[in-house]
């Protein structure tokens, strides 16, 4: 009997990262944080790599936080495929949500100064 597929091990390399570009059909980049020793000094060095990644059309969107697998070579530069969504990107908020959350009112307050109506040219002194 063999175990269900969520709780198989796999040997494969996973990493966690934030999708940077969605520009092509099927592929994303994903860009990790790695942490490591400095190999002298031993202090923490963070670096960022970024991995080409299979996915879907649509399965993802530029800033989230998503888990990638490694796999076999998918082309020249896809190595990796995309897991799950760890974490969707909060989208910016429409001008209806800021209405409600802040109140009408507050968005039609202007607090500049209005500028002087330019003076009106008396008729024939035109340029």
């Amino acid at each position: 009997m063999t175990a269900p597929e969520n709780l198989r091990s796999s040997r494969r390399n996973e990493k966690v990262g934030a999708v940077v570009s969605t520009k092509m059909a099927k592929t994303v980049v994903v860009e990790v944080l790695l942490r490591k020793a400095h190999p002298l000094y031993r202090r923490g060095i963070s670096e960022h790599r970024r991995f080409y990644a299979h996915a879907e059309p649509g399965a993802c969107q530029v800033g989230d936080v998503v888990r990638i697998q490694e796999t076999r070579p998918l082309s020249k530069l896809k190595r990796w495929r995309l897991l799950e969504v760890v974490r969707a990107a909060s989208a910016a908020p429409t001008a209806e949500e800021i209405a409600r959350a802040v109140g009408e009112g507050e968005l039609k307050r202007d607090t500049r100064k209005e500028k002087p109506a330019p003076a009106s040219t008396p008729a024939g002194e035109g340029i």
